[in-house]
Parts: structure tokens; sequence; C-alpha cells
């Protein structure tokens, strides 16, 4: 059975994080395998609004057409508000982690469903406290889980772009 691993990388801006989809995505990474995850940032001046039209999730408000491309390019999404951090959007098999994780009632002490649903993943708990930090303060989180190869793939992309930081968590840490 190959080794499963994941590399987060943290992003300052939607646009940041979008290019850096783009670019996994004409290098041939697996969507189905991609996260994201970003607090919903919107003001009093801009309208906020979520529906679903049959298995897509529309978004309208302050960077609606940023999370409009993701919902119909990565597999599954949906809004959470979690206590500590706020509303937050999250596409791709992240939302299947967070769901299991509320569920099966496995959220670990002094972490939020999201983090509940990054450690059921193997991502340490130390890294998960840094990832709920970085969408507190309205960053973009990136997650890729897959195969060691894949993530080495997708780590490699990371690496050439714009990003505040990543890491590649799991069994097998390539160089």
């Amino acid at each position: 059975m190959p080794n499963v691993d994941s590399v987060v990388a943290i992003y300052d801006t939607h646009e940041q994080a979008e290019q850096a989809i783009k670019e996994l995505q004409q290098a041939g990474v697996d969507m189905k395998s991609l996260s994201i995850a970003a607090k919903d940032m919107h003001t009093d001046e801009h309208v906020v609004g979520y529906y679903n039209t049959g298995d897509r999730m529309k978004y309208w408000g302050k960077i609606g057409a940023f999370w409009g491309g993701f919902w119909g390019l990565l597999f599954g999404s949906a809004l959470f508000a979690i206590p500590g951090i706020g509303p937050i959007l999250v596409a791709g098999p992240l939302v299947a982690w967070i769901v299991a994780g509320l569920e099966g009632a496995v959220v670990v002490g002094g972490v939020s469903a999201l983090g509940a649903g990054l450690v059921s993943i193997g991502i340490p708990k130390d890294s998960v406290v840094n990832y709920e930090t970085a969408v507190k303060t309205d960053k973009f989180l990136l997650v890729v889980h897959g195969t060691s190869d894949a993530v080495a793939t997708a780590k490699n992309i990371i690496q050439g772009t714009t990003h505040s930081s990543y890491t590649v968590h799991g069994e097998t840490v390539h160089a």
C-alpha cells in the first residue's frame, strides 16, 4: 500500500492561492486530492450569500468569483461556522474530513473542527494550530493529500508559487 502524505501551503491572498491551484491543475495534479479553506471575508457593504444548485454550491460576496471557480473545479464544498475561527468556506476533500470529525465527535482538545479534519489525515496537532491561526488571520490554506509521489509533485509546484509557507507531512518527507 502506498504511503499517503500531505503538503499544506499558506497563501496571503486569494490571487496567490488561485494561481497555485491553476499551476497544480496545469501540471496534472488530481483535483480530487486538493482542498482549500479560508475565512468567509465580507463587509457590511457587500451582500454575501450561499445557495445550492444541484451538486454545486454558489457563493456571492466580496470574493465571490474566486470561490465560484473553486466550486466547479474542486469536489465538495461547505460553509462551516467554527467557534474561535468564525465562518469558513471549504472546498475539496477537507469538507468530508471535517464532517467525519464532527460526526465522530473526534474534535481533539485544543483544535477546532477544521483542526480535527486535518489531524484525521495525519497532520500533527502542533502544525494544525498554526494552520488554524492562518485561517483565523484571513489567509488561505491549500492542502494536497495523496500518495508520496503525488504530494512530491505538488510540493515542487507549490515551491515555485508565491506562498507564506508550506510543509510536507507524512511518513516519507521528500527532499
